[in-house]
């Protein structure tokens, strides 16, 4: 018996001698003596994909948000409702970040416009207002009713619209509208009651303000329509907008044309002229497309210098050919107050940078069209493209008003031979 109580002692610590191989299943065997029955579970992949099953149906979709108060506006106009913009409301920034693109204009047929006035006159032209979001319930009251109940009205803090506005102070009235095309305008009957049969083209406008100011000058003037050709910046550009004062929504403006397609968009028999620098009795000298074609818009102080182009790199061969071959054409050229307007006229004025292209001075030379000048003290640099657009635009208003009422006179005191 001693001996296998000694044997059984040994047996014992070899099984917890630490190194040896059998201590790992000694334990195990040990530990095991002592344990309670378990269950038998399966291996993890099945495990994880019973307790999906088995969770699956316990998962529940996230609530919807709730959708905003609709609140009526108040007792004067029943019926109108509009979204009260949550805290942390994004959509006036996002739209208002995507509107301000132009390829997103263009590829959506959006356009933003901004105040009171302009919204006003875009409505009352018979624009599409999509989405209007305001400030305060007053700015609703100045608007047709009819055109607000089809948008999509949402009420927003005026720190927000200041935020995201470019005017340095904002009215708190932003508006999205679908992109008005001038052939479905309703223009304001006092402007067609009031247009004369004087038409401008503006080539390669790209200043925004400029143009803006342009329009601006061709509606107060009275002008039957406007065409911009490629190569101008976008009519709907916010600046444009905002320098334009609604003009987009008094007169038919064209845009995004070639010069092949602007023929067909003026009346039969009219006279195209040019707003040019070349002062009456220089010497002519025909200009080839890269010498330019003189600056149309404006007057320099000394318009019988040559207009010379500023040094360039070697063109290339094929440049050269097509210079060489392409050749302004000379015009009768006279100051803008001597008299032009015998028939109707369509005026071209040209970018401060680029000037007037051969195009407007061939379509100018086939109609039997005129250069017409605008002179300024001797040492003045140029006068602006909207400046001398004014300038022309409204001599020309003067000159056919006089006419009218030279004819109008004739027609009550007849002369009796």
């Amino acid at each position: 018996m001693a001996a296998v109580g000694k044997l059984a002692r040994g047996w014992g610590r070899s099984l917890l001698r630490p190194g040896r191989p059998g201590e790992a299943v000694g334990r195990r065997g040990v530990r095991a003596l002592r344990r309670s029955p378990v269950r038998v579970l399966p291996p993890r992949k099945e495990r994880g994909a019973a307790a999906g099953e088995q969770q699956r149906p316990r998962e529940r979709p996230p609530p919807p948000p709730p959708p905003p108060a609709a609140v009526e506006r108040s007792s004067a106009r029943p019926g109108l409702w509009y979204e009260k913009a949550a805290p942390g409301d994004r959509r006036l920034g996002k739209v208002v970040t995507i509107a301000k693109s132009k390829k997103f204009r263009d590829h959506h047929g959006k356009v933003l416009l901004e105040g009171h006035r302009l919204i006003k006159d875009a409505l009352e032209a018979g624009a599409a207002l999509q989405t209007l979001f305001f400030s305060t319930v007053g700015h609703l009251k100045e608007l047709p009713e009819a055109e607000l109940k089809r948008a999509n009205l949402v009420k927003v803090k005026f720190e927000d619209i200041k935020s995201w506005s470019d005017v340095v102070t904002p009215q708190g009235l932003i508006g999205i509208f679908s992109k008005p095309d001038h052939a479905k305008m309703s223009y304001p009957a006092a402007q067609l009651t009031s247009s004369l049969p004087l038409l401008l083209i503006c080539d390669n406008i790209r200043d925004p303000g400029n143009l803006g100011t342009i329009l601006r000058s061709a509606a107060g003037a009275g002008c039957e329509k406007v065409l911009l050709t490629k190569g101008c910046v976008d009519l709907w550009e916010p600046k444009v907008l905002r320098a334009g004062m609604g003009a987009h929504f008094r007169l038919p403006v064209v845009a995004n044309l070639d010069w092949e397609s602007v023929p067909s968009n003026l009346p039969a028999g009219i006279q195209v002229c040019v707003a040019d620098n070349k002062e009456p009795g220089a010497q002519a000298e025909a200009t080839s497309v890269l010498g330019g074609a003189g600056r149309a818009g404006s007057a320099p102080g000394n318009p019988k210098a040559p207009v010379k182009s500023k040094p360039k790199a070697a063109p290339e061969p094929e440049d050269e050919e097509e210079a060489a071959d392409v050749c302004v054409p000379e015009l009768a050229t006279q100051y803008y107050y001597e008299n032009w307007m015998q028939t109707p006229v369509a005026v071209v004025i040209g970018g401060e940078t680029h000037g007037l292209s051969p195009d407007a001075l061939h379509l100018a030379a086939s109609t039997g069209g005129k250069r017409l000048v605008v002179p300024v003290v001797p040492g003045v640099d140029s006068l602006n493209s909207a400046i001398a657009a004014g300038i022309v635009l409204f001599e020309g208003k003067r000159q056919l008003l006089r006419r009218h009422k030279q004819e109008d006179e004739r027609q009550k005191f007849p002369v009796v031979g």
